[in-house]
């Protein structure tokens, strides 16, 4: 197609992005300070063709080129003023892809072209080598597809990454490993279904780029986030089968999933971009309206809240709408059933952290997005960054606060039955205001950044060399323990000691109110061989390793969720009152001693540890022993048996005399 022959008139300034009719293609986008706007056309051979867009309708530049069709590539020249002290780089000798982009001619290697100039104007023009944006207009056939609408109080979130996940599982054909059409195959979703799991929550599927420091050591940034595009789908994590694009595979995916009642929830990354710190690469916001997407200091430079280069400004109504407008098309267009939401702080910075920040209240006040699981990660390392609790209603929020309590606990002994207490109970001393309910406590062990449950109870300090940062990246502190030995393989008695923790650490997790997620492969004891921050490792070191499953441990974390799922006060989804229901005549919670007496307030501060018994709606009993010794306790009134799966026996029990193992967790049901 001769571009020059296609004619391009006013167009309008909505939607922005690019707009397919059946007729052109419609171009829009944003740029305050910018004094003239080029859409630069590229064919087969990369010749470029260049058009001044005519219109501007408050600060957004557009144009409609009649005959235009989806496949286009295409790209922007912004003209304006270069004075770096005043935040202001445009640079139009770099071309720049549209904020709006569904899908990217290609990745980009670390070239100095892609350089602005940092302080000094760089005249080098990059066409040739440029990112170009792809129009991109591709139906999709949902038949009957319905969000599964799982209750929060019902839900078991999973945390997994595309690739990793199913990369090396050996029932699957070996070019769709690692895709997202794996995700769809019935051995996944059975796996799934039968672990109990009802919420599949994804790393960043949204397209992303390397940083140039991980391209000189031959690394790549395996976790995804340093998005580049949010509204394109990451196309490395697509099997390539004929008939489907990397959206259309991403669709069958969710359809699949929701066909059995799986939710999707998307991890997204509106904290920082893949343009880095002023030496990193232009190639969209910085030279599109860099003052306007960016927070700057006083001299024009970045701040740096998100420990990644830059920060995205969240209260500019500019920004606002490009983060609402690409949830919008993840909603619509790809039916997701929800948003985790990276470093959240800055979703509320203006610049002081405000649970009432424009961004914040637009999410909330969002008639389609509002009703959606929301889910932030409250923290950035920006002043005042720490806001675990502060989220408005209807988000939840990770709770590092049950993470490190949890594993102090179980591993270290280093807190108050007390504080155990506010934990299991939904961490109602940080929760339990303005009307939030319990699932909005995320409970979690661990995450995709840190150890796994394995190298939790494996390793007493991170491994992290092959990372290229002599060991100094990662966290230190991370309450784990060795049980005696540092590395995986270690003699019976301390691998008896590490089974016995894992299985503790489950059972807190999964039978505590509020929203527990788990770790995928954390339920077969897969390792990362101690690597605690394995961002940039894309092989068999971060894949999860199914060959070497442990099925005791998945049968175990399967029995839990199940029990878990029959125990009332979890699933009810209100906080715990310690008084008489009237349904049942039992209190929601009981807090007893080894004696089945309620519990002291000395016994409650008291250093020492001492066991605990836990009764729920009068009829589950958690009991907790984690003394250096067994110990013999009187039960509640009733009779009580054993159950799965801490025991395949459902005989009687001596209630006035039980005996329960060293550093043990157990439940018993009232017959």
């Amino acid at each position: 197609m001769k571009f020059n022959q296609l004619e391009l008139s006013l167009g309008k300034p909505y939607p922005l992005g690019t707009g397919y009719d059946g007729t052109g293609i419609n171009f829009a986008i944003y740029s305050k300070y910018a004094e003239k706007v080029e859409l630069c056309l590229f064919d087969e051979q990369n010749i470029e063709t260049r058009y001044i867009l005519p219109g501007r309708t408050d600060n957004i530049w557009h144009g409609f080129l009649f005959g235009g069709k989806p496949g286009l590539r295409y790209g922007y020249r912004i003209h304006g003023p270069w004075d770096p002290q005043k935040g202001l780089r445009f640079n139009p000798y770099k071309l720049l892809i549209d904020p709006y982009s569904q899908a990217l001619s290609h990745k980009i290697d670390n070239n100095p072209l892609f350089i602005d100039g940092e302080f000094e104007f760089n005249k080098t023009d990059n066409s040739d080598i440029a990112l170009k944006s792809i129009v991109i207009n591709e139906s999709y056939d949902w038949q009957y597809d319905t969000l599964p609408k799982i209750p929060w109080s019902e839900t078991i979130i999973y945390e997994a990454h595309v690739r990793g996940f199913t990369k090396l599982h050996p029932e699957i054909a070996d070019d769709l490993q690692g895709t997202y059409s794996a995700l769809a195959q019935p051995v996944i979703i059975n796996y799934l279904l039968n672990l109990g799991i009802t919420t599949l929550e994804l790393l960043p599927v949204q397209l992303h780029i390397d940083e140039p420091r991980l391209q000189k050591i031959k690394l790549t940034n395996y976790w995804g986030y340093n998005v580049l595009a949010p509204f394109a789908i990451e196309p490395l994590y697509w099997s390539g089968q004929k008939g489907t694009t990397p959206l259309s595979e991403f669709r069958d995916m969710v359809k699949a999933l929701h066909e059995a009642g799986i939710e999707v929830i998307l991890d997204m990354v509106f904290n920082h971009t893949a343009e880095l710190d002023v030496t990193g690469p232009t190639l969209s916001l910085r030279g599109i309206d860099n003052s306007t997407y960016y927070w700057l200091n006083d001299a024009g430079g970045y701040e740096n809240w998100t420990g990644c280069g830059n920060t995205l400004r969240l209260n500019h109504p500019a920004t606002i709408q490009w983060v609402i407008d690409c949830l919008h098309f993840w909603t619509k267009e790809c039916h997701v059933d929800g948003f985790r939401f990276d470093l959240a702080t800055v979703l509320g910075r203006t610049p002081d952290f405000t649970s009432t920040a424009p961004l914040l209240n637009a999410l909330t006040k969002d008639p389609i997005l509002s009703t959606l699981k929301l889910i932030a990660e409250p923290w950035d390392i920006g002043c005042n960054g720490y806001q675990l609790g502060q989220f408005p209603h209807p988000f939840a929020e990770w709770n590092d606060r049950f993470r490190d309590d949890i594993r102090r606990f179980i591993l270290k002994e280093g807190i108050s039955l007390g504080t155990l207490a506010c934990r299991f109970s939904g961490s109602s001393d940080i929760f339990q205001r303005n009307g939030r309910l319990p699932f909005a406590s995320i409970n979690k062990i661990t995450s995709h950044d840190g150890f796994t449950l394995r190298d939790l109870v494996s390793f007493e300090h991170k491994h992290n060399a092959q990372n290229g940062e002599d060991n100094r990246d990662g966290n230190d502190n991370n309450c784990s323990n060795n049980h005696g030995y540092e590395g995986l393989f270690a003699d019976k008695y301390i691998e008896w000691n590490r089974n016995k923790s894992t299985r503790n650490l489950l059972t807190l997790l999964l039978l505590s109110l509020g929203t527990p997620m788990l770790l995928a492969g954390d339920e077969m004891g897969n390792s990362q061989q101690g690597n605690n921050n394995a961002y940039c490792q894309d092989s068999e070191l971060s894949w999860v390793n199914w060959s070497d499953k442990d099925n005791n441990l998945i049968a175990f974390t399967s029995e839990l969720i199940a029990l878990r799922k029959k125990i009332i006060p979890l699933i009810r989804g209100q906080w715990w009152t310690g008084e008489i229901s009237f349904e049942n005549n039992n209190k929601d919670i009981d807090w007893l001693n080894s004696q089945a007496e309620p519990m002291s307030v000395e016994e409650w501060q008291s250093n020492k540890i001492l066991p605990l018994q836990i009764m729920l709606s009068g009829e589950w009993l958690v009991i907790i022993n984690l003394t250096k010794e067994p110990q013999h306790l009187k039960l509640p009134d009733g009779v009580w048996v054993y159950i799965k799966p801490f025991s395949e026996s459902d005989s009687l029990i001596n209630s006035q005399n039980y005996l329960i193992d060293t550093k043990k967790i157990e439940i018993l049901q009232k017959k």
